[in-house]
């Protein structure tokens, strides 16, 4: 979803080694849906030439913004209760102008990590608050249309960011070069360069923080905190007045079934009637992040190389594919209120379904003709280190038509990793050395594969089937997420379900951002294409069988509709009960 950080751990490693044959030397150039890139991935390039910091400082400055996120995100429901929802998005704003503020200034460690926590505890509340706030003061009519759009403008700014990267990385390796190797020009080009990336958030953190100033209450929360009169002014200035009244009411009648002790009062959400709403919209939110998203979207560059695309071409698929997330997403919003939340996710997690299957059969038709070459490479090892030259005839084989790649999965003893060194690459080197800490550790060879690298047809069909896969998430679950999250949970426990439900979403994404490179390694990426196809299958039967539809349904309609079917439930059970005993 939108702000989702789970790609920070492998992305620091990715961005901060120097080894020119390892995955980790590829940048992810987008995060997904619940975390667009931001340019610090391009930053990481230059910040650590720059500023004296370890591997770990690194890992930790990328993984600052997740820790931010989750803490913030779990709180951000129960400071919006009981401040407001345009406060807080006031709040946030200017949490992330005044983070951006730190990082640019930063000298040291200390002020960035700081900076970064705040950016991520920042992102945090935006990610519960605005669709919280978008959900209660929307039209029933127009609620999925304005809330894609959050979504929309969240892909703008992955093509946003994902330029800005390339603008300022491209204008840094020029100066690099004009410096003709002097050491002072080249630090002074490296430090503008990643300074300049991150200052260049500041300005949409800004329109963001103006913006929030005009906005009315949300008329939900005022009811709740007994300020009718205030509810209906905010209403007035949403929509006309007879909707207006409407709205009102139904607020009204949903407040008198419940004690009037407890309308302000956050319940339980462990209450019946709560249970089937939020464990809905968790597994609505789960299943988002296990259709691979982000990973495909964070290592699409790696995923077309891989593929068979040159380096050039690879970029060029991975700003189509951006590109094409963007402009789906502009039909989503104009469809989500026509068609339907149920009827786009059928269809998205359908074709997604399809285009996954399709990737893991391209995929599989060269990975499985790698052989295992463990054993040798085994042999080839010098104390720690590793350094094996890559042709296109080795271990015995024929000499092969196609560029051939060697690809290790390893370990220092703190996580496995992967390196990767093709024939056709200018330094047909594979090169393990350790580096600080890693110097007096052993290194474990687990698995090493030996096989051809696909063909750039064969690449080209992998990224229009990414295209399609982008094309129908963003026709989807990419807007209805949102949708789910705010509406399907009841006003009582909104703020604070959504909070939660983020942690889960944010679990997830951790968890299979933490596998993908040993999943790769070990198997290919086939297997991860076919688990991800396996998990969207599971998306399909919720949407299909468990999601009911919402479109054109105010927020207590949704609620009430949740309400009597956990009230005809223990109906159903206690005449059970009472038969039970009859018959006794």
């Amino acid at each position: 979803m939108g702000h989702d950080y789970g790609e920070t751990k492998n992305a620091a490693h990715i961005a901060t080694q120097s080894r020119p044959t390892s995955h980790r030397n590829q940048r992810p150039t987008s995060n997904g849906i619940t975390g667009p890139l931001r340019p610090e991935y391009a930053a990481l390039l230059y910040l650590g030439k720059t500023i004296s910091l370890t591997v770990a400082q690194t890992s930790v400055l990328v993984a600052a913004v997740l820790g931010g996120s989750m803490v913030s995100s779990l709180i951000a429901g129960l400071l919006a209760d009981w401040l407001g929802r345009k406060k807080m998005m006031i709040v946030s704003g200017l949490m992330f102008v005044a983070s951006v503020c730190l990082i640019v200034a930063s000298q040291g460690f200390a002020i960035l990590m700081a900076g970064r926590l705040l950016q991520g505890m920042s992102g945090g509340v935006i990610a519960v608050v605005v669709p919280l706030y978008l959900a209660e003061s929307l039209r029933p009519d127009s609620r999925g249309k304005g809330t894609a759009i959050f979504q929309l403008m969240v892909t703008f700014g992955v093509l946003v960011a994902s330029t800005t990267g390339w603008f300022f990385t491209h204008q840094a390796e020029a100066a690099i070069v004009s410096a003709a190797g002097n050491p002072v020009l080249i630090r002074a080009a490296q430090s503008h360069a990643w300074r300049s990336m991150f200052l260049a958030m500041i300005g949409p953190g800004i329109v963001f923080f103006v913006s929030t100033l005009p906005l009315v209450e949300s008329p939900r929360w005022l009811f709740r905190k007994a300020r009718k009169p205030d509810a209906m002014a905010s209403l007035l200035r949403l929509c006309s007045p007879q909707e207006a009244a409407t709205q009102l009411h139904e607020m009204e009648s949903l407040a008198a079934e419940r004690p009037a002790a407890s309308i302000d009062a956050p319940d339980s959400l462990l209450q019946r009637k709560y249970v089937i709403p939020f464990a809905l919209a968790c597994v609505v939110l789960a299943c988002t992040q296990a259709t691979g998203v982000n990973s495909i979207l964070g290592f699409l560059v790696v995923i077309l190389k891989q593929a068979g695309m040159s380096p050039t071409h690879a970029t060029v698929g991975d700003f189509a594919v951006k590109l094409i997330h963007f402009l789906i997403t502009i039909v989503a919003a104009a469809l989500i209120d026509r068609k339907g939340r149920t009827f786009l996710l059928k269809v998205g997690t359908g074709g997604i379904i399809c285009s996954l299957l399709a990737s893991a059969f391209l995929f599989y038709s060269f990975e499985s003709r790698r052989i295992d070459v463990r054993a040798e490479i085994q042999q080839s090892q010098l104390g720690n280190s590793l350094i094996v030259p890559v042709g296109a005839s080795m271990f015995h084989l024929k000499p092969a038509t196609r560029p051939m790649a060697l690809t290790v999965l390893y370990s220092y003893g703190d996580g496995d990793r992967v390196a990767t060194a093709v024939s056709s690459d200018q330094s047909p080197f594979l090169s393990i050395v350790p580096q600080g800490k890693e110097a007096n550790k052993p290194l474990t060879i687990k698995r090493a594969f030996y096989g051809p690298i696909a063909t750039e047809a064969t690449g080209w069909l992998i990224a229009l089937c990414l295209g399609l896969f982008v094309s129908f998430f963003s026709l989807g679950p990419g807007v209805v997420v949102w949708l789910a999250l705010s509406e399907l949970m009841p006003t009582r426990i909104r703020s604070t379900g959504m909070g939660i439900a983020l942690l889960v979403n944010q679990g997830v994404s951790t968890i299979i951002a933490a596998v993908f490179l040993p999943v790769v390694g070990n198997f290919g990426f086939y297997a991860m294409f076919l688990f991800w196809a396996a998990c969207t299958m599971l998306y399909l039967i919720t949407s299909a069988f468990f999601l009911p539809e919402t479109k054109g349904k105010s927020l207590e309609e949704i609620e009430e509709l949740f309400d009597r079917k956990s009230r005809l439930k223990t109906c159903d059970n206690s005449e059970a009960e009472m038969a039970e005993i009859d018959l006794r």
